[in-house]
């Protein structure tokens, strides 16, 4: 029942409309008429997140996503080769997540146009996932009904699901230098970028292990050339399976930081804040065990495996909404080589529409 043709159009119009994280405003107002013509019941909140109703009998079902694309993902012009959307190499293409959307509004469009039985479905699609979750951290999850749900919302082969999420911890940092004349007299000043700099070297970085990794991904400082920098800000985060983990590997991170301002008499402002739990969940979780089920019955074995990286799924569980990413075939995402297999994308609306049909009610 899953329309090929249809799925692909949706995709290509939707990667059209520029929607970069803190800019969805266009695409927010696609996506209310889009589901208000399909009639559900819709709205957006004060952050544009937009949150729809699908009546229908039995427990409530969340279909997630979100609507933010990172950069640069402006001017988006997709290409279709031998069953495979690209972009044109000048962007990315937007597959993360607006295959996610394309899927959720073919699963709906099926439902309705073949009176297919269905449990009420609760449509939530998101803003700026891309820069820390922000527009689920918002989202008032009070009014949510469903108790479990997809996030249309990972790569890899169809039937991947993702069914584990590390904690993560965001970083910020503030080196306080003194400032001096870099040709005059250098020596009366302190270098808050030399100070970073050292910190970085003596801290563990990348993977720490099995379940850990730590970046600092963005530096800005300074004034003028001829100026000693006296003020680095640093933004970088922690991520780990084991609290534990994440707690010590924040511990280093910081402890690096305030013993390189020690050594060349700077100071430093550090403030961690939680940006995300992690779940984990087993196949004999219901929500598991039923989206594993449709996956078969579609004829794909499914593989459930961990994620590195956080999604709005962490927040939906950290309130208490049983929720797993299922892949949408997107590859190589957040650059410009990202594309997705057309096939895919009709195979995760495959295994939607059996998950959602064969919920009991």
């Amino acid at each position: 029942m899953i329309c090929e043709a249809r799925l692909l159009e949706t995709f290509l119009d939707l990667v059209r409309i520029d929607s970069p994280s803190g800019d969805e405003q266009a695409m927010a107002e696609e996506l209310e008429a889009r589901l208000a013509n399909l009639g559900l019941e819709v709205g957006r909140d004060a952050v544009n997140n937009v949150v729809a109703r699908l009546q229908g009998e039995g427990a409530p079902l969340m279909l997630a996503a979100h609507m933010d694309t990172v950069m640069p993902g402006r001017g988006i012009q997709p290409v279709v080769r031998d069953g495979v959307v690209y972009s044109d190499g000048t962007s990315i293409l937007g597959s993360d997540d607006k295959s996610g959307i394309a899927v959720i509004l073919e699963l709906l469009e099926t439902v309705i146009e073949h009176n297919v039985p269905h449990p009420p479905l609760e449509v939530v699609i998101t803003v700026q996932e891309e820069v820390g979750l922000l527009g689920a951290q918002h989202l008032d999850k009070s009014g949510l009904r469903s108790q479990k749900g997809i996030s249309f919302d990972a790569g890899a082969d169809p039937g991947t699901i993702v069914v584990a999420a590390p904690s993560g911890n965001m970083i910020t940092v503030v080196v306080h230098g003194k400032a001096a004349h870099a040709g005059v007299e250098p020596e009366k000043g302190v270098n808050a970028l030399l100070v970073a700099a050292d910190a970085l070297m003596h801290m563990p970085l990348g993977r720490i292990d099995e379940e850990t990794t730590a970046n600092f991904g963005q530096i800005e400082g300074g004034r003028a050339r001829n100026i000693v920098p006296d003020r680095v800000e640093l933004k970088g985060e922690a991520r780990s399976h084991d609290a534990e983990k994440l707690d010590a590997q924040t511990v280093r991170m910081v402890a690096a930081l305030e013993k390189a301002a020690q050594r060349y008499g700077a100071t430093v402002d550090t403030e961690v804040a939680t940006a995300y739990i992690g779940y984990k969940l087993t196949e004999e979780d219901p929500v598991v065990s039923s989206l594993a089920g449709a996956c078969r019955a579609c004829g794909v074995e499914p593989t459930l495996v961990p994620s590195g990286g956080g999604s709005d799924a962490n927040i939906y569980n950290a309130h208490g909404i049983r929720v797993v990413n299922l892949s949408t075939g997107m590859a190589e995402v957040h650059g410009t080589a990202e594309h997705i297999a057309v096939a895919d994308m009709v195979d995760c609306a495959k295994i939607a529409l059996q998950f959602v049909t064969a919920s009991e009610p």
